[in-house]
């Protein structure tokens, strides 16, 4: 299929069948997407942050690592990578996150807005989105006193990131609405979904009756 454009500011949500790959965009440089995940079967079973983290063993997630599910099940796998460098640890941005963290009453709702509007018609409900794999977002953790800082992403245009799903999925997905999560500026986001060959849909098959 050819690119989606996510406008800046804004989300959507889509089916990702088993096999399939999507291609998340950064088409002008340094913009962040914010990507969650739900089994398209059961929408309770969802990407986990804490889960991923400790089975990964590693903040830094990257081609080869995989995204797991609060059932201790892989709902993704980062087949390619030209960045290197994402995020997740944080949650998606809210009109809570402009008040609380920039002193801005901003009536926008935020990538956790748009993701409850984009995912509603999926059954999904707001209290049901915990954070998001944050592409492209640049959060370093300080090694000595573990503090966090936001600082601009360093994706240049065209850079992307590749997910492999292990599952059928309901996958959300933002143009990020944080200013200091995107050096200023908001912009849009690309994305692109490869179908899977036969053979991949036969393998993500067996491994999915493997693993219940």
């Amino acid at each position: 299929m050819p690119p989606v454009t996510i406008p800046p500011r804004s989300g959507t949500a889509f089916r990702l069948a088993a096999g399939e790959i999507l291609i998340v965009i950064d088409p002008q440089g340094m913009q962040v997407a914010d990507l969650i995940a739900f089994n398209a079967d059961d929408v309770s079973e969802a990407l986990s942050s804490g889960r991923t983290l400790d089975y990964q063993e590693t903040i830094r997630l990257t081609t080869g690592d995989r995204l797991w599910s609060n059932r201790s099940r892989v709902m993704l796998e980062i087949v390619e990578d030209t960045v290197g460098l994402h995020d997740f640890l944080l949650t998606p941005c809210s009109r809570e996150t402009f008040a609380i963290c920039y002193d801005d009453h901003d009536p926008h709702p935020g990538c956790f807005g748009n993701l409850c509007a984009a995912l509603a018609p999926y059954g999904v409900a707001p209290d049901n989105i915990g954070n998001a794999f944050n592409c492209f977002m640049n959060v370093p953790v300080d090694g000595e006193n573990g503090r966090l800082k936001v600082l601009p992403p360093i994706s240049k245009a065209g850079d992307h990131i590749a997910f492999r799903a292990a599952m059928d999925l309901v996958i959300g997905l933002t143009a990020c609405s944080a200013r200091d999560s995107n050096g200023g500026s908001f912009k849009p986001i690309d994305y692109r979904i490869e179908q899977a060959s036969d053979a991949e849909r036969a393998a993500m098959a067996i491994a999915c009756l493997a693993h219940g």
